[in-house]
């Protein structure tokens, strides 16, 4: 026992030191539905920074850069529609929005860079939402300009559980070969327990296009990230100057086939 004993205190001793593989950052843009139909004439939002597979925890938001929809090849500025609201003692935001005409709403929302000081890293996330109106089904794959952005390939809503969801991913404008994909399941409530840390975020690459695709195992909200290392430094909150990690993250749901 007196030779046991040490070995099995180095043993914990390096599980409680060795670091958890780092789990995704996703900024939610989540919407009370991806088509709205039968009448309803606005559509509600809520907005979050988080770490979607693993229920939490919530970071903090700052002020946003953008907040608007581009439909019919016209945009309109919402950030007047958001409304602040504290989960964990973390600011997320709301927005009602009214709908104004039938067609494909591409929603699209840009954060105040985050300071994630365990990656000594500044993170901006583009994030993109689409939302069919009234049926009128043009515009799913319009652009917004962000700096990295995923067009998608398939038309973003009406998708069964096990469908495969294809997307380009562009930065300035122009295809991205290679790049990494991150994706994770929305997981509310925690429902769903990965067996292992492995799981809690899936990778893809994408080919030399920039085309990726990925299939969808289970009814939901599924997040698509493209990093990309900034071009530029950023300033921490601290002052130095660190690197930059740029994201543009597309939302799709998926739901069972009854």
């Amino acid at each position: 026992m007196s030779r046991i004993f040490p070995i099995t205190s180095i043993v914990l001793s390096l599980l409680i030191i060795v670091p958890r593989p780092a789990t995704g950052h996703f900024l939610v843009l989540r919407p009370t539905s991806d088509v709205i139909n039968g009448g309803a004439r606005s559509v509600g939002f809520q907005i979050a920074f988080t770490h979607p597979m693993e229920n939490g925890p919530i970071m903090e938001l700052g002020p946003p850069e953008r907040f608007g929809v581009r439909v019919a090849g016209k945009d309109r500025d919402l950030k007047d529609r958001l409304r602040p609201k504290k989960v964990q003692g973390k600011t997320t935001y709301e927005a009602l929005v009214e709908l104004e005409r039938p067609g494909d709403h591409v929603f699209y929302f840009q954060p105040a860079p985050y300071w994630e000081s365990g990656e000594q890293t500044m993170i901006v996330h583009y994030t993109k939402v689409v939302v069919n109106y009234a049926g009128v089904e043009k515009g799913w794959d319009a652009l917004v300009g962000f700096p990295v952005e995923i067009q998608p390939l398939v038309r973003p809503y009406g998708l069964w559980t096990g469908n495969t969801f294809r997307g380009v991913v562009l930065h300035r404008g122009k295809p991205l070969p290679f790049a990494t994909i991150e994706v994770e399941y929305l997981n509310e409530g925690g429902r769903v327990k990965a067996p292992n840390d492995a799981f809690v975020t899936q990778v893809i690459k994408a080919d030399a296009s920039g085309t990726f695709s990925y299939s969808m195992p289970k009814a939901g909200w599924w997040g698509f990230a493209a990093l990309v290392p900034g071009e530029e430094k950023m300033k921490s909150p601290s002052g130095e100057v660190v690197d930059v990690e740029l994201g543009g993250v597309f939302w799709v749901q998926v739901v069972d086939m009854q």
